[in-house]
């Protein structure tokens, strides 16, 4: 059986052996293709890997390279068959969210605002009173959440560098539309907490969440330098809930236990 899986940067799948799909005990490839730019195929090795079994023997595989059974996201289903959160239908949510995605050249903007790292970290602007997306910095880069409402985002496909693995922190979300799908599921849509925004402009990916946990979330691409350069918003989740906690003991060792860690050097 050979299978082929898109997997976005940060995205994960978590494959296990059962009756139904009972592998033998040997050796199979994995062969991962880069995209959207980057050295193809799998000619002497590259971009490859072996994924051994216990007892197997120590030699490569004998598998080829055809795909015959890809994955679409569309079919993956959740395990306890949940439905969206909220009323189905496009828009029917508490609060629906459309973000916008763009790149000058030099920095991505997320409706037309760049996200830079803040010198006061989020979660000490709203603890501190600060309570409104106007007045959290950096400035346009927020969006303030009530508390137990569904939200809906739709973010477009086919912006520069796309596809975009999206991830949102604090949650996992329902995907009520998949890149390179036109229909929605609001019976039993798959969760995840990445998710691919396409690469089509016809693309508009829709998630769907409950605003169940307090907190200021990142939502970002999960392409590291698109992060650097500006590709992120943060949703701040039920802030009075927030503005109102009472930290522990331990949230004062945290710094200090940060600044001690050894500086790290990449080459």
């Amino acid at each position: 059986m050979t299978g082929i899986i898109s997997c976005m940067l940060g995205n994960y799948l978590s494959i296990t052996g059962t009756p139904r799909y009972f592998l033998p005990v040997d050796n199979y490839w994995i062969r991962a293709n880069p995209g959207p730019t980057g050295t193809t195929g799998f000619d002497g090795g590259i971009n490859s890997a072996i994924l051994r079994y216990v007892n197997a023997t120590a030699e490569d595989p004998t598998t080829n390279s055809t795909a015959s059974n890809p994955l679409v996201e569309t079919n993956l289903v959740p395990l306890d068959g949940a439905a969206a959160p909220g009323t189905p239908g496009v828009g029917l949510a508490d609060v629906n969210i459309d973000l916008e995605f763009s790149f000058n050249g030099t920095m991505f903007t997320v409706n037309d605002a760049a996200w830079t790292t803040p010198t006061v970290p989020v979660l000490l602007q709203i603890m501190s009173g600060t309570l409104t997306a106007q007045d959290l910095l950096p400035s346009g880069s927020f969006y303030v959440l009530p508390p137990n409402k569904v939200i809906e985002i739709s973010m477009p496909g086919g912006s520069a560098g796309a596809p975009h693995p999206l991830h949102l922190h604090g949650h996992t979300f329902s995907v009520v539309r998949s890149a390179g799908n036109s229909s929605y599921n609001y019976v039993n849509p798959i969760r995840r907490d990445v998710v691919n925004t396409g690469s089509d402009t016809t693309d508009s990916v829709t998630i769907r969440f409950t605003t169940d946990n307090a907190g200021p979330w990142f939502l970002h691409c999960h392409i590291d330098w698109h992060l650097d350069v500006g590709f992120a918003v943060v949703m701040a989740e039920d802030v009075d809930t927030v503005e109102g906690s009472t930290p522990s003991s331990d949230w004062s060792t945290l710094c200090p236990t940060f600044d001690a860690l050894p500086v790290q050097t990449f080459t």
